[in-house]
C-alpha cells in the first residue's frame, strides 16, 4: 500500500538516535516493517506493535526474524516490561479518539527508559483534508469511508504532551504535512 521506503521522519529518527547510541526501539504500528529498516540498518533491536496478522506476516517476509512484533492494538499496551531506548511512532495517533490518544501517549512514556526519547509524526492543520468529512469532534473528522482522525496544531501537541517531556515539534512533509513530536523521558518524571 505505501511501498517498502521507509518514511522521511524515520530516516531521520533513525539517524537521531544512532547519535545518542540508542540499542532498542519499540515502534508501534509497525505495519509491514517499512519503518524499522533504517532503525536495523544502524544496528538498533526493533521491537513493533500491531493489529493487522497480514501485515506482520509482510513484516516476517520482509524482515525474517530480525524483528519482534506483537499483534494486537496499541490500546492493549504494555506487551512486555522492556524498557526501550526509543520509541518511534508514524501516523498512528491522529487515527486515536481524545481518550485513546491520552493513554497511547502514557503508556509509550511508561516503557521509555530514562533519557529516552519518543517520537510521533501526526498529521497536522494544514492538511488538504482538514476540515473534510463528517465533524466527530472538535478537530476530528470521520472521512475515506470511515477514518476518523484528529488533526493536531501546536495547541493540542501542548495539551497533550507538555508532561511528558515535550522537546521539539517541526513540520515535515510526507504525504501530508505532519508534526514530528520529540519528548524526552527526564529523570524521577512518570
Amino acid at each position: 500500500m505505501w511501498g517498502l521506503q521507509p518514511t522521511t521522519t524515520a530516516v531521520l529518527s533513525a539517524k537521531a538516535f544512532a547519535k545518542m547510541e540508542f540499542q532498542k526501539i519499540l515502534i508501534p504500528g509497525i505495519g509491514y516493517g517499512r519503518n524499522a529498516e533504517p532503525f536495523l540498518s544502524k544496528g538498533m533491536e526493533v521491537t513493533g506493535i500491531e493489529i493487522s496478522k497480514k501485515a506482520i506476516e509482510l513484516a516476517a517476509k520482509h524482515h525474517g526474524n530480525t524483528l519482534k512484533i506483537y499483534h494486537g492494538s496499541v490500546a492493549q499496551m504494555p506487551f512486555d516490561s522492556i524498557r526501550y531506548d526509543g520509541i518511534f511512532c508514524h501516523a498512528l495517533i491522529h487515527l486515536l479518539d481524545e481518550y485513546e490518544r491520552a493513554k497511547f501517549i502514557e503508556d509509550c512514556h511508561n516503557q521509555l527508559t530514562e533519557g529516552g526519547y519518543m517520537i510521533f509524526t501526526a498529521i497536522t492543520k494544514e492538511a488538504s483534508t482538514y476540515g473534510m468529512g463528517k465533524l466527530i469532534s472538535k478537530d476530528r473528522y470521520e472521512q475515506f469511508g470511515g477514518v476518523r482522525m484528529f488533526f493536531y496544531d501546536e495547541k493540542s501537541i501542548l495539551k497533550e504532551f507538555r508532561k511528558y517531556g515535550l522537546v521539539q515539534t517541526e513540520t515535515v512533509i510526507e504525504n501530508y504535512p505532519f508534526y514530528m513530536i520529540k519528548c524526552k523521558k527526564m529523570t524521577n518524571s512518570k
